[in-house]
């Protein structure tokens, strides 16, 4: 084999090597990303409905949802509010430490009309989920931010989309 042809050889190597990292590397790397629930099919109709009642804006947000795409999930301002529709019952909803607000990391409460469960998930996270309807919205806010807002945007899609009942 020639010398020139063995030096082209391991000159593209390298190159090569860049491209195929820099082609690892796109802009989905920088989105969220959420667990997409897999709910009945009653539960899926009902997160469909609210997928189409949810504002394109939360606490001042703008609606970018996570990958990957699905009726079943939602998203604000990337990771910063994170909606998912269908998901199960979280097993603090039925400790009494909550219920009698002796748990300091998870609290029952009402914004708007709509009951949830707020955990606290780590030092700027927090998990709110759902009660007294017939499927359980989780949502999840990562940065801090007060919450209030985010639970009063979504109050009258949750009320006009999920019957109040009981989640099966």
């Amino acid at each position: 084999m020639p010398v020139n042809s063995l030096r082209h050889r391991y000159a593209v190597l390298p190159a090569l090597a860049v491209l195929i990292t820099v082609a690892g590397c796109s802009s989905t790397d920088d989105e969220a990303s959420a667990a997409v629930p897999s709910p009945d099919a009653k539960v899926t109709k009902l997160c469909k409905n609210l997928d189409k009642a949810l504002p394109a804006k939360v606490d001042g947000e703008s609606r970018d949802d996570p990958e990957p795409a699905s009726a079943l999930t939602a998203g604000w301002g990337g990771e910063a509010i994170i909606l998912r529709c269908g998901v199960e019952r979280p097993p603090k909803m039925v400790d009494p430490e909550v219920a009698e607000g002796r748990d300091p990391d998870a609290v029952p409460g009402g914004v708007n009309g709509v009951d949830w469960l707020m955990e606290k998930r780590g030092e700027d996270t927090y998990r709110f989920t759902t009660a007294r309807r017939e499927a359980y919205v989780e949502v999840t806010v990562t940065d801090g931010r007060d919450s209030t807002g985010v639970l009063i945007d979504l109050a009258a899609p949750v009320k006009k989309a999920i019957p109040v009942g009981i989640a099966s």
